[in-house]
């Protein structure tokens, strides 16, 4: 029975672009609640269940985009938001760091509970929310509105790109968990770097190439997180996928953003 559901499945990922994830090892209970043995060794997931996980998590992205856009155009276009928070009296300064802070408060217990439905998506509603204020509040630091625009642009551009080659490339048997411990210290550097720039300010020289640099960084963060959408995400972790790729997104347009300010200032 193992062996026939092994080749049916087989078959199945043979016929579709989708490229087969690793083999799972199953293991089968036996008499007595024991473990009997090892069947079905090498089953391979349904290609049509792992494109039904990756579309949901795309809808989900797409949502949080749509109300990131409409949350920060609000907080960018309201004149009495804007004179709030240029005002620097103690009320806006408090604002400004909850602003800031929230997000990562509300993430916690996002991730702590990301496979409690539906809290999860309570909770990835309310970061959304929060993400999107913070992002609008550094929009007000635009020197120009055409380089919201711009940022905007280049962003779907090479985010839809590096989306197209990382499906390309796994369709080709390419693998980029490799990845992950270049970008996680250069994440840190990123964060040090700026908390430095905080605290010292280097330039406009200086901003524009921290942009740059950060767009580069989080550039191989989608590709990173978009080879685990396509191969390793289990399907209950559909709300940790969404945030990595709607992260690496906003991330990537505040950095071309930053680059963008600082060289028209």
């Amino acid at each position: 029975m193992c062996k026939h559901n092994h080749h049916d499945v087989e078959a199945q990922a043979a016929g579709s672009s989708f490229p087969p994830p690793p083999p799972a090892v199953v293991a089968v209970a036996g008499g007595g609640g024991g473990v009997a043995g090892v069947a079905c060794t090498y089953m391979i997931e349904r290609p049509e269940l792992r494109w039904a996980f990756i579309r949901k998590v795309y809808a989900i992205v797409a949502m949080q985009l749509v109300v990131t856009v409409a949350v920060a155009a609000t907080v960018y276009f309201v004149p009495a938001i804007r004179r709030f928070f240029f005002a620097r009296t103690p009320a806006s300064l408090a604002a400004f760091v909850l602003v800031i802070v929230a997000p990562l408060i509300v993430m916690l217990p996002t991730i702590f509970l990301r496979k409690r439905h539906p809290i999860n998506l309570i909770l990835l509603a309310l970061f959304t929310i929060c993400m999107s204020c913070a992002i609008g509040l550094g929009c007000l630091s635009a020197k120009a509105g055409i380089a919201i625009i711009e940022a905007a642009s280049l962003t779907f551009t090479v985010v839809f790109s590096l989306t197209l080659y990382t499906f390309w490339a796994a369709k080709k048997g390419h693998d980029f968990s490799f990845l992950r411990p270049f970008l996680v210290v250069a994440f840190l550097v990123l964060v040090l770097y700026g908390l430095i720039q905080m605290l010292l300010p280097t330039g406009k020289v200086a901003t524009t190439v921290y942009g740059c640099v950060a767009a580069l960084v989080f550039s191989g963060f989608i590709i990173y997180d978009t080879d685990n959408l396509i191969k390793r995400h289990a399907y209950d972790e559909y709300v940790t996928a969404a945030i990595s790729l709607y992260l690496d997104t906003v991330n990537i347009f505040m950095a071309i953003f930053t680059a963008l300010n600082a060289s028209d200032s």
